[in-house]
Parts: C-alpha cells; sequence; structure tokens
C-alpha cells in the first residue's frame, strides 16, 4: 500500500483530500479540495517504509514572538460541515502560539543549523517501488499551476502536477526559488518536517483544539468565518484567499495570487496573524471524521489513529485555516469551525505550519 506520497509523475493519480465541500460524507462522492494526498494501490509500499529523522535537533532560537493564549472553553465545531460535528464544548489550558505561520527563513535557519533535509528533497529507494524505472524515482513534490481551460472541476490532475525538484526551497520547481521572500510561509513540508522544526524550536505542533481555540479567539460559534459574518470589511479583503474562477482566473483581489508575506491580513483579536487563507497549517491531531461524537472535553489530543473512509489506507493529520486556493465555489474549509486533512507526508506547494509552546 502505498501510504505516503502523491507521486503523480510514478502512479499517474492524485487524490484530493485536505479540503472538500460540504457534502455528506456518508454517500459516494467525487473529492475536491486545495491540497493533495495519496493516491494508493494495495501491490505498491510506502515511499517513505524506510526513512527515519537522523537529525540531532540540538535546540534553536526561532525568535519569533509568540501570543499567550489564555486558556478557557469553546464550543468547537461546525453545522455547516458533517466531520465537524456534534458541535461540542472543549476546555484547553493556557499555552504560547506563534503569531505567525513559520517563515522561509526561519526554516532556513533550522536547515542551516542541523542539516536537515525535508521530505520532497530524499531520495527514492527503488526497493519502495519494484517494477518501476528507478530513472524516473526522482525527488519532488506536487504544485498547483493554473490551467488555461478546465473540462470540469471533478478532475483534479488538470492543475496539480507532481514536478522533480519541487521542495521548500524551490516551491514552484527547479525554476524557482524564494530569494525575496524570507517573511513568506515555508511550504512543501511534510507532517515529519513540521515536527522537526518544532522539535528544534522547543516547541510543538497545536493540538486541533488549540488551533481552533486561538482561531476563533471569543467569537461565537455560528459566525460563518473566523473574523464574523462578512467577508470583507471596508471592501478589503481579510484574508488571502482565491478570487475569481478557479482554477483558471485568479483576479488576486486581495493583492496576491499564491502565498503572501506574513502579517499581510489584520491579526484576530488575540494578535494572530493569518488564522485563515495564505497557507494550511499542520495539526498534531491524526484525522477521523467520526472523532468529535466521542472526543474529550479538556485538551483533547485527537484520536489513537487515522481513518479516512475516502482514503482508508491513508495516514492523514488534520490540516487547519484553509489556503490561497480556498474560495466558497471549489473549497470552503476556510471557515470557521471547519477541518482539514493531508496525509502526513505529501506536502505540496500550499501548506505550511505553526507552533504552539506549553506555558
Amino acid at each position: 500500500m502505498i501510504s505516503s506520497t502523491f507521486r503523480t509523475v510514478l502512479f499517474g493519480c492524485v487524490v484530493l483530500a485536505a479540503c472538500h465541500s460540504n457534502q455528506d460524507q456518508s454517500q459516494e462522492v467525487t473529492l475536491d479540495g486545495d491540497s493533495v494526498a495519496v493516491c494508493h494501490t494495495g501491490a505498491i509500499p510506502s515511499r517513505f517504509a524506510s526513512i527515519s529523522d537522523t537529525s540531532s535537533h540540538s535546540r534553536g532560537d526561532d525568535k519569533v514572538t509568540m501570543v499567550r493564549i489564555e486558556g478557557g472553553k469553546f464550543q468547537m465545531g461546525s453545522a455547516s460541515f458533517p466531520d465537524a460535528q456534534p458541535i461540542h464544548e472543549v476546555e484547553v489550558s493556557s499555552f504560547f502560539m506563534d503569531e505567525h505561520e513559520v517563515t522561509n527563513a526561519q526554516f532556513a535557519k533550522f536547515v542551516e543549523e542541523t542539516g536537515y533535509r525535508t521530505i520532497a528533497e530524499r531520495p527514492l529507494d527503488p526497493k519502495d517501488f519494484p517494477g518501476v524505472d528507478p530513472n524516473m524515482l526522482i525527488p519532488g513534490s506536487a504544485v498547483f499551476t493554473a490551467p488555461q481551460k478546465v473540462d470540469n472541476l471533478n478532475n483534479h490532475l488538470q492543475w496539480w502536477s507532481y514536478i522533480p525538484g519541487a521542495n521548500w526551497k524551490n516551491p514552484e520547481g527547479p525554476d524557482s526559488d524564494i530569494a525575496g521572500k524570507e517573511v513568506f510561509p515555508v511550504t512543501q513540508l511534510a507532517y515529519q518536517d513540521a515536527e522537526a522544526y518544532a522539535k528544534w524550536a522547543g516547541k510543538r505542533l497545536p493540538t486541533e483544539a488549540e488551533w481552533e481555540y486561538a482561531a476563533k479567539a471569543g467569537k461565537h460559534v455560528d459566525e460563518t468565518y473566523y473574523w464574523g459574518e462578512e467577508k470583507k470589511e471596508d471592501g478589503k479583503w481579510l484574508a488571502n484567499i482565491y478570487q475569481g474562477s478557479f482554477p483558471t482566473e485568479n483576479t488576486k483581489e486581495d493583492g496576491f495570487e499564491r502565498t503572501a508575506p506574513v502579517k499581510s491580513f489584520p491579526a484576530n483579536a488575540w494578535g494572530l496573524y493569518d488564522m485563515e487563507g495564505n497557507v494550511w497549517e499542520w495539526c498534531a491531531d491524526f484525522y477521523r471524521p467520526d472523532y468529535y461524537a466521542s472526543s474529550s472535553s479538556v485538551n483533547p489530543k485527537g484520536p489513537a489513529d487515522s481513518y479516512d473512509p475516502q482514503e482508508p489506507g491513508a495516514i492523514k493529520r488534520v490540516q487547519r485555516g484553509g489556503s490561497f486556493l480556498c474560495n466558497d465555489i471549489y473549497c470552503e474549509r476556510y471557515k470557521a469551525g471547519s477541518r482539514g486533512k493531508g496525509e502526513q507526508n505529501s506536502p505540496t506547494n500550499n501548506v505550511g505550519f505553526r507552533c504552539v509552546k506549553d506555558i
């Protein structure tokens, strides 16, 4: 079973999974979304079966401002999304949270000090791909590229491509780089990469409950967006999301076609930036669509394992906040209380993270 990669150049298939529209998950549906998980068969082993994290993780200092989030109770979930139900009361303890997503400059310092190599940069072991031409086993990652036209929105391969050489330093492929983008959010990171950075910085990834509690910042559960009911304020966009006709025409009304520098949009009431849009953010929890029915009411840490009926063989973690590809026509999962999901070893150019720290 492939449990970890969207190597479209090898297998000719990907499954978009982190963000999908409001549909009954008990029905057979066509997946849609703006993040990528795996296409798997029963015949091919995990691309990452032999990968282990060998960096020393000597303690670093990313020097980012952290906001103290005072603990409390809130109503977690959303009535608009089946896997975010039932809405239930949750209590979380106080914690610190990065005021913005981890940037390219922060991640570059981590790599410089530890020599860490991300999942997208690591070679593919031919033993994990029996029968595949070794010349095709080239490190890379998935990249969104706007097509000139689309037949319909059911075939995501029209805008997602596996690009050899795509990684955090070259997020759109070998012809791209991050020069001049030091304060943009780092992307093309798998869950393991984000977790490694957090460990180096003396922090950890947030739980799903911590993330939502911080994003809501005391707002009422029924509000459509984390900032309130209206999508704009005084005619201005409040998050980096997709405007126009997805996926062919991004009108860039918010000023950005892809990622935006962190802190480009107003902070929420608790001083946190980009809690919606820009890039998806990894959370520590495994993903299960039925978890809320049995979730702990105090500091929940997610289920013991992962299960997604749409991809039973994939190991998925929760992603939160949506990305620059979210919009109300194709992807609504940037809205308040909604949940995203991503195969844990599948980086893309619209997924990043931020860290938290215990008091």
